[in-house]
């Protein structure tokens, strides 16, 4: 594998093969990558959780990672996303990890470098390591996919996390249910009602409304969308005993869910931000081995 960029590339193999490398590095420790690799970080939207954790993972497999910052760079001269990768290419990088408000921004790049790419978010596409990092989560709580139910609630049509989800559960056996209000569905058919879903669920995912992605101003205030939309305390109460919560972050405190259960004893939030690193490691691992 020399390049990640999209769920829909992974077969069912490949996917359990990253989980269970990720499991190993967990379990005892990311070791170091034999030779000398050279990495970079092209964030072109912000990011914590996804740019912070892929640098933890790259120090920890003791590769050299060269800062790129987009607000410093010749990207402020015009210099297009290719060019960007083409210097890159020339001075030595191996694999890059990107981030870019682009859909597909990786189909221009992939056949035309011999860097790998690593897709870190792309516009309203794909998150890959995001999906793998879910997964590697669920399969913690429940050793397996096969029949679960998850229920992915928010802002669908925006969401590369629903998309790269949808795709991987659906491979890996799981039934996935969509909830949102009937205009931010996009492609996926959904519900729009918890009642319908919430007692059946295995996992519950929000997603965050993403403002900065809608064309026109939101009808919803942020509690009128947590009444309607959210995972209120309430709803939580009618949840399987065993169900866990999810989301990808960044979350908004009492809009997607009540601000209780962001850490509550059903919540697996921060340790989706924990697994984060050890995927990402295992993926690094593989593209980069992958070259060779």
């Amino acid at each position: 594998m020399k390049h990640l960029v999209s769920m829909k590339q992974l077969t069912e193999a490949e996917i359990m093969g990253i989980l269970d490398r990720a499991d190993v590095f967990k379990k005892y420790g990311i070791r170091e990558l034999p030779g000398k690799y050279f990495v970079s970080n092209l964030f072109f939207e912000p990011s914590t959780r996804t740019k912070m954790s892929f640098e933890m993972a790259e120090r920890q497999l003791g590769l050299d990672v060269l800062p790129f910052e987009a607000s410093f760079s010749s990207v402020l001269k015009g210099e297009t996303l290719y060019d960007t990768v083409k210097t890159l290419e020339a001075i030595g990088i191996n694999a890059l990890v990107i981030r870019h408000l682009e859909d597909n921004y990786y189909d221009q790049l992939i056949n035309r470098t011999s860097v790998s790419i690593i897709n870190g978010g792309d516009g309203s596409g794909q998150h890959p390591t995001q999906s793998l990092l879910d997964l590697f989560t669920i399969r913690e709580e429940f050793g397996s996919f096969k029949g679960l139910n998850v229920l992915i609630a928010g802002d669908i049509d925006h969401s590369r996390v629903a998309r790269s989800n949808a795709d991987a559960l659906k491979k890996l056996g799981a039934n996935v249910t969509f909830l949102c209000p009937t205009e931010w569905a996009g492609e996926f058919d959904s519900v729009s009602e918890w009642d319908e879903v919430i007692g059946q669920s295995d996992v519950v995912m929000l997603l965050r409304v993403q403002h900065e992605r809608h064309e026109e101003e939101s009808v919803f205030t942020n509690n009128s969308y947590h009444e309607q939309f959210g995972l209120t305390e309430t709803r939580a109460k009618m949840m399987k005993e065993h169900a866990i919560i999810m989301h990808p972050g960044p979350f908004n405190r009492g809009v997607e869910l009540a601000d209780s259960l962001i850490e509550c004893s059903q919540s697996r939030i921060f340790k989706q931000m924990e697994n984060g690193v050890f995927i990402r490691a295992a993926v690094l691992e593989a593209v980069l081995k992958g070259r060779n």
